[in-house]
């Protein structure tokens, strides 16, 4: 969780050309490992048509920048500063589209819950009912509206005002069954102790060393790129001219702040690969 926060956050802000191509291809490469062709298909048929459809319609209707490449037809210029800024604008989307695809793979809803489950058990019981809730209601409202089909009270069964009746009763089914839900809900709550002092939760998860080392590279990492955002390192300016604010620093200090942004994204993938690869040995000498 805290590193999404992190690279979800620094390819929100950061408009380095960079930072942007960094964030874009660890994202979607970490995407891929995930989910496979699922990615590549959703990259070719979604985030490929909008990043085409971004990048073309900045320069359109943003007519600023010092560097005049043509005239469109009703007489405002086409600005290789706008054209810049739009493909930056659409790389930034794509990539934060990309990276809440991995968190949604990654963060499944037990390990959501788990966060402030021992902090917040309010808040933690809220959300495993929020999240149970919906495909709950909507395999109930399946049964529901089949049942109701064989004796030929479906909502595409006749007259207008027929089927609005029959919806009508269809939603006044789900209410009456999410309300005895609630009350079942509550009572098995009650049975098994929740409220009271001294009750333990089980859970798979545990804390460890490779967590607190994690941990710990995570926020080495932020520090880092955070102090780069100050010294103005990943800040570049797209117009009147486009240029990287922080030409007066160092070439080498430049790349190790940019190296480390890597660092922090590919982390995870990092991680992944070299567990794969450790796997693959041991099967091999089995």
């Amino acid at each position: 969780m805290l590193y999404f926060m992190a690279v979800i956050c620094f390819s929100m802000f950061f408009m380095h050309p960079i930072c942007l191509s960094i964030s874009l291809l660890c994202s979607f490469s970490y995407a891929v490992y995930l989910s496979g062709k699922k990615a590549v298909q959703m990259g070719v048929i979604f985030m490929l048509p909008i990043l085409i459809f971004t990048a073309i319609l900045n320069p359109l209707f943003n007519h600023q920048g010092s560097t005049i490449l043509a005239y469109l037809p009703n007489g405002n210029p086409l600005t290789l500063e706008s054209t810049m800024f739009g493909l930056a604008t659409a790389i930034m989307l794509i990539s934060i589209i990309s990276w809440f695809s991995c968190f949604n793979s990654v963060m499944t809803s037990d390990k959501f819950v788990y966060l402030p489950g021992r902090l917040i058990p309010s808040l933690s019981l809220i959300l495993s009912m929020a999240l149970r809730f919906v495909p709950l209601f909507k395999t109930q409202l399946k049964v529901i509206s089949n049942a109701q089909k064989c004796i030929g009270h479906n909502v595409t069964n006749g007259s207008i005002i027929q089927r609005a009746k029959h919806g009508i009763k269809i939603l006044s089914i789900m209410v009456t069954w999410a309300l005895e839900n609630a009350i079942e809900t509550a009572d098995s709550m009650k049975s098994r102790g929740y409220g009271l002092p001294g009750r333990t939760a089980f859970s798979i998860f545990r804390f460890d060393k490779r967590d607190a080392c994690a941990i710990i590279y995570i926020l080495v990492c932020a520090t880092a790129i955070l102090a780069g955002t100050i010294l103005e390192i990943y800040r570049f300016r797209y117009f009147p001219t486009i240029k990287h604010i922080a030409d007066n620093w160092p070439a080498p200090w430049t790349a190790a702040l940019f190296v480390i942004y890597f660092a922090l994204c590919a982390f995870p993938l990092i991680l992944n690969i070299r567990e794969d690869l450790i796997w693959k040995r041991i099967k091999s000498k089995i």
